[in-house]
């Protein structure tokens, strides 16, 4: 059996830069230190910062007085921030500099008088985040149906900005529904779009030509992993979103020839290599990787931390 590996595949440089800021900082302060939600949205990294001294809260009131806090790379409101300072928490803010970006953006756009349109979904950390950064709130589209639906003061004064987990693809539908009905509408430029859900997305429809079976690791509550598995249906390959490599159903290989893995943005690799023993363990295997993109973006730790 064939097994090629997609690329990219894994962590993009916010997640790094997330979890570095975690362990960074129960280096230099020591356990515990407290971080408000799931630092990235996957349930072995989450484990493993919990064993090395990581505590994981809902809010900001669960934090001790006088305890290192970390908002995770998804962002926060305002409030949250407000809540952190009125306490005097020492915070430290793991927020994706992408996801800061597009605060940015919508705090601009609210200051020249516009209201803001934010593409996403429902609930996720980073809307809720988004949301409660921008004065006088937003409008929640995720479809492009919802565009029908917007009740806004004045068309010509629009502006939209987008959840950085969708990509260019997932947002092209929307953004045209939203300048068919307001033509005056502005936006950020595409290339503001998040890099890494974008290759990941690109290359899976690249793996989805090469195999007839893909396997994407990633968390049920990661919301660009859920996406790689329904471009990988989109493309009519049977495709299973799966934790780890003991969620394998030995029956999906039963006629496969050749199996494809990639992983969500907040996966590591060493669940990818895990799978890929556990294939070996199954059938004899041979290994490859697509050509793709490679990644090069880094992102650099908070001052506080990059000082030390």
């Amino acid at each position: 059996m064939k097994v090629v590996l997609a690329q990219p595949r894994g962590f993009c440089a916010g997640v790094e830069r997330a979890i570095a800021i975690v362990e960074r900082a129960l280096e230099l302060y020591g356990p515990p230190v407290y971080v408000r939600h799931e630092i990235v949205h996957n349930r072995h990294v989450v484990e493993d910062l919990r064993r090395k001294g990581a505590k994981f809260v809902s809010e900001i009131d669960e934090v001790p007085d006088g305890a290192i806090t970390i908002f995770s790379a998804h962002g926060v409101s305002q409030k949250v921030e407000d809540a952190a300072r009125d306490r005097k928490l020492p915070v430290i803010d793991a927020t994706c500099p992408l996801v800061a970006k597009v605060h940015k953006e919508g705090q601009k756009y609210e200051r020249e008088g516009r209201e803001v349109v934010l593409i996403g979904h429902e609930g996720h950390p980073e809307v809720e985040g988004t949301r409660g950064r921008i004065d006088g709130g937003v409008h929640l589209v995720s479809t492009a149906e919802d565009v029908a639906n917007l009740n806004v003061g004045d068309p010509s004064k629009l502006a939209y900005v987008t959840q950085t987990t969708l990509s260019v693809d997932d947002t092209r539908d929307v953004i045209q529904a939203l300048q068919r009905r307001f033509p005056e509408i502005v936006g950020p430029d595409v290339r503001d779009i998040c890099y890494a859900t974008q290759n990941r997305q690109h290359a899976i429809r690249q793996l989805a030509a090469e195999v007839d079976l893909i396997l994407v690791i990633g968390s049920r509550n990661s919301s660009n992993s859920n996406r790689l598995r329904e471009i990988g249906e989109e493309e009519n390959v049977p495709t299973y979103l799966i934790d780890d490599a003991s969620c394998i159903d030995p029956g999906w290989l039963v006629g496969v020839e050749a199996v494809g893995i990639t992983a969500g943005a907040s996966a590591p690799e060493i669940l990818i290599q895990e799978l890929v023993e556990r294939l070996r363990a199954l059938a004899e295997v041979k290994v490859e990787t697509l050509d793709g993109v490679d990644e090069r973006v880094h992102f650099k730790m908070p001052a506080a931390l990059a000082q030390h």
